[in-house]
């Protein structure tokens, strides 16, 4: 049994749209990140070439304010910082501004000096001197020319805001060197990368949805005539042979419509062909078998006569009579067989099911093929259970199927003892013919159930068997809705398992026997 597949596992467009989508997912995505990439790389370049030119004009007339004011007292250097601060800041803003930090470079060999001159250290806007990166500081140290890094801002506030440091070194006249810093905040820049991103991420889910929309558009050109061949190709499966894919254009799906038509008109045509050889064969079989019942039963009459006169003739002829006798016995049981055959050929074998005892007629057909064996050291062998197993089915049709295992197994047993053995379960019975003769190669176990077929068509026989006896015991356990299976090993015999169910017609759940029987638990073999 196939395991049940989800339907997103049985559609076809669902398939392809998915992995359609899921590919341009992975598309939109590199490249929307390779655009935001750019597009950050780009914004924060701009912004840095801006900021540093900006930087550089306020830090040239920071120097000449400072130098205007060279030997100036006190108060009026207070008021040239005061007002290079108010021109190099925009207070009270924290997006797009401009804040500046000053901060004194204490000599370490003149400290009485450095207690005496004025501080003007000052940080705008409630900045902290401590978010300035050291790693900058250290470069300004060391070098007097424009430096600048990339690092958050903080304010007292506890904000935190990406910004651009922009640093150099000046000199107050009355109170020494300081560390200039311009720090141009990157609140805008990243309200536009956001404005960017969103604009993207929106994109790209429109994009996907109009891929997914025009590739089911594509897929279902190409489903919609793949649905229709699979719905009609259903229907020939069931026997109805008149449906026609419609064809309506001159593409590759058209082409592949009227192959499809003209295959299924050539099927039909094949099969209409085969069930008239098959009714004909039927017919002359049936008739032919019909045909020789009449002179078949003149053949009998005179045999019978002569063969019942078989004493006052001569040894020669009267063993010519047992002879005649016996091949027309068999030619009748020929003819029987073969109107049976014919029976199944046509499918008009029908069942007429009745209770029974399964176990008495299988010994029955043992008791009554055993008394016949030209072999007295025969020996054959029953395993049953000891209470009765009833079953309805077609007691002759099974009678029949147990004659032929069982005569089939004495023929082929070479007078070594036959094991019969019959187990029951709740939905089914089952019965196992075992024999120890010569057995069949495995190429024969694909054979064994064909018409006409011998394993060994030159091997003596002591009742004489057609061929059709084990063919016709298949169809009557299929009839049944049962299975016969058959096993064979060089040197190991051969075993034939019936597995019926215990109502005709219900369906059998498993195989209560093992047709392998070293695959079997040893049992106790009741002898008859």
């Amino acid at each position: 049994m196939w395991p049940q597949r989800s339907p997103f596992a049985q559609s076809l467009a669902a398939k392809v749209i998915f992995s359609t989508v899921l590919l341009a997912l992975g598309v939109v995505w590199l490249t929307g990140s390779a655009l935001y990439s750019q597009l950050s790389d780009g914004i924060k370049a701009v912004n840095l070439e801006s900021s540093l030119s900006d930087a550089r004009s306020v830090f040239y007339n920071a120097r000449y304010q400072f130098l205007l004011v060279e030997g100036a007292s006190p108060p009026q250097i207070q008021v040239q910082v005061t007002d290079v601060i108010t021109s190099s800041t925009s207070l009270g803003t924290t997006e797009g501004a401009r804040e500046i930090i000053l901060m004194k470079i204490f000599s370490k060999g003149d400290t009485a000096k450095n207690g005496q001159e004025p501080n003007y250290s000052f940080a705008s806007n409630g900045l902290l001197a401590t978010t300035i990166p050291e790693n900058l500081r250290s470069k300004l140290s060391k070098d007097f020319d424009l430096s600048h890094q990339f690092a958050p801002l903080t304010y007292r506030t506890g904000k935190t805001i990406d910004a651009l440091y922009v640093g150099q070194r000046v000199s107050i006249p009355g109170s020494g060197r300081y560390e200039m810093y311009l720090v141009f905040t990157l609140a805008n820049q990243g309200v536009t990368l956001d404005l960017v991103q969103n604009s993207l991420l929106l994109t790209g889910i429109v994009l996907l949805l109009l891929i997914a929309l025009i590739t089911w558009l594509v897929v279902r050109q190409v489903v919609k005539p793949v649905r229709e061949a699979a719905r009609v190709a259903s229907l020939f499966t069931q026997g109805d042979f008149t449906q026609r894919l419609q064809v309506e254009s001159n593409d590759e799906i058209a082409t592949l419509g009227n192959a499809f038509n003209e295959m299924a008109t050539s099927i039909k045509a094949q099969i209409s062909r085969l069930e008239n050889l098959s009714q004909v064969q039927q017919r002359f079989v049936s008739d032919v078998s019909h045909e020789l019942r009449t002179p078949l039963t003149t053949l009998r009459m005179a045999s019978n006569v002569i063969y019942a006169q078989r004493e006052h003739f001569d040894p020669v002829i009267a063993r010519s009579a047992e002879l005649l006798i016996a091949q027309i016995d068999r030619f009748e049981k020929l003819l029987q067989e073969l109107l049976e055959v014919s029976r199944f050929d046509a499918e008009v074998a029908v069942l007429e099911p009745t209770d029974f005892e399964f176990i008495a007629l299988v010994r029955r057909c043992v008791a009554d093929l055993g008394v016949v064996l030209d072999s007295p050291e025969s020996q054959i062998s029953v395993v049953a259970p000891k209470t009765p197993v009833h079953i309805r089915a077609d007691f002759r049709r099974v009678e029949r199927i147990m004659r032929n295992l069982i005569s089939n197994a004495l023929d082929h047993s070479d007078g070594k003892p036959i094991e019969i053995e019959c187990v029951e379960t709740r939905t089914e019975v089952a019965v196992s013919v075992r024999d120890h003769g010569e057995g069949m190669e495995e190429a024969s176990l694909t054979r064994v159930f064909d018409r006409f077929w011998r394993a060994d068509p030159s091997r003596a026989r002591t009742r004489g068997g057609t061929g059709l006896g084990l063919s016709i015991a298949l169809e009557d356990a299929r009839l049944h809705n049962g299975e016969l299976d058959a096993w064979g090993a060089p040197g190991e015999g051969a075993n034939f398992v019936l597995t019926l169910p215990r109502i005709a017609g219900n369906a059998i759940s498993g195989r209560p026997l093992p047709v392998n029987p070293h695959k079997r638990s040893e049992v106790e073999i009741e002898t008859i």
